[in-house]
């Protein structure tokens, strides 16, 4: 069984898509659990006709462990909550990973938009991704396959870690398990922060904790006020 963990906050609006998505696998041996961060809509109402586990979740990081320690599956798969996946996703996936014997896995993205810009910076994000999966993994937690009993191993992700948790994450999966990128299988990707904050501005924003990492370490502090609770 695979388990998909989706934190959530106040995502009535994208939720039902992805949730759709999900139910139109042609996989089957799969259960979902909403980590919900209290929102104030109808979130925890919609995840619950859907037939998905509910549980207490909070900034990303927080909300990811929760559904995992409640998991009943090996696999882990973590979603956004406003992401959606193409028919065979969960398929293709989980066949690419025992094919390549994989412990952690991540996805490529592909914008829900039809914005060139969108196209453009998400091709340079998965060539990074791809480039660095031989010697220092990344991956957007978009996105995220991980063997329950590496989650476990590694104690999940770091909930002390303001931005790129997903990143440090990976990392250290990556440290006692085997990480590659997901091939043939499409993560579609919501650019809604790009589009309501500015694409220039999020992405130079990335692009500078991608640095900061690099030379300071993880992010402990809101220096790049990155609201993680996006919910427009």
């Amino acid at each position: 069984m695979i388990s998909i963990i989706i934190p959530a906050y106040n995502e009535e609006r994208y939720l039902p898509k992805l949730l759709d998505c999900i139910k139109r696998q042609g996989f089957r041996d799969y259960e979902i659990i909403v980590a919900d961060a209290d929102s104030a809509d109808s979130t925890r109402k919609i995840a619950k006709k859907y037939g998905c586990r509910v549980v207490k979740g909070g900034m990303p990081g927080t909300g990811r462990n929760s559904g995992a320690k409640a998991a009943k599956g090996g696999i882990l798969l973590f979603l956004d909550a406003d992401s959606l996946i193409e028919k065979d996703f969960l398929e293709n996936a989980l066949e690419d990973i025992e094919k390549r014997k994989l412990d952690v896995a991540g996805s490529y993205l592909y914008p829900l938009s039809g914005n060139l810009l969108d196209k453009i910076f998400l091709h340079i994000f998965n060539g990074w991704t791809f480039i660095t999966q031989f010697f220092y993994p990344n991956a957007c937690g978009s996105g995220i396959f991980c063997r329950k009993e590496l989650h476990e191993k590694v104690r999940g992700f770091d909930e002390s870690i303001r931005l790129s948790e997903d990143m440090d994450y990976v990392r250290r999966c990556g440290r006692h398990g085997r990480f590659r990128m997901i091939k043939g299988s499409r993560l579609i990707y919501s650019m809604r922060r790009y589009s309501n904050e500015g694409r220039l501005k999020v992405g130079l924003k990335l692009l500078l904790s991608a640095v900061y990492r690099l030379i300071f370490g993880e992010i402990r502090n809101d220096i790049f006020k990155y609201n993680l609770r996006y919910r427009k």
